[in-house]
């Protein structure tokens, strides 16, 4: 969503590390968890940001809270409040420059493992 037609930010603001802070094994960590590479694969999915409310996962609140908190912290993800709702953004941009082709190939292989995982109907 363009920055115009966003809505603005409530002025709580959550830490993120700079682009140069961002450390290849923080990445890789944040990658090594299901629950934490299910919602890499989500945001990747779409253009723009997704409201912490869309996930669902099959943990406590209090897990999922920890498992965005390890993406934003390692440079993965983005949080911005919007009013009461907490978005969500891929740093796409920052990953790519820093890990040329990191993040398509670890999303094309989580895509085959979930393919080759799934349970038939």
């Amino acid at each position: 969503m363009p920055a115009q037609n966003r809505p603005p930010s409530s002025g709580r603001s959550l830490e993120h590390p700079d682009r140069a802070e961002i450390r290849l094994e923080g990445v890789l960590h944040a990658f090594s968890d299901p629950m934490r590479l299910q919602i890499v694969r989500d945001l990747a999915a779409v253009e723009g940001e997704l409201n912490c409310s869309v996930f669902d996962l099959p943990v406590s609140k209090s897990t999922t809270t920890h498992h965005f908190r390890v993406l934003r912290e390692n440079g993965v993800v983005r949080q911005v409040y919007r009013g009461t709702a907490k978005m969500n953004a891929l740093r796409r941009d920052d990953l790519e420059s820093l890990f040329p082709g990191l993040l398509g190939t670890v999303l094309e292989a989580a895509g085959r493992q979930a393919s080759r995982l799934a349970v038939p109907s």
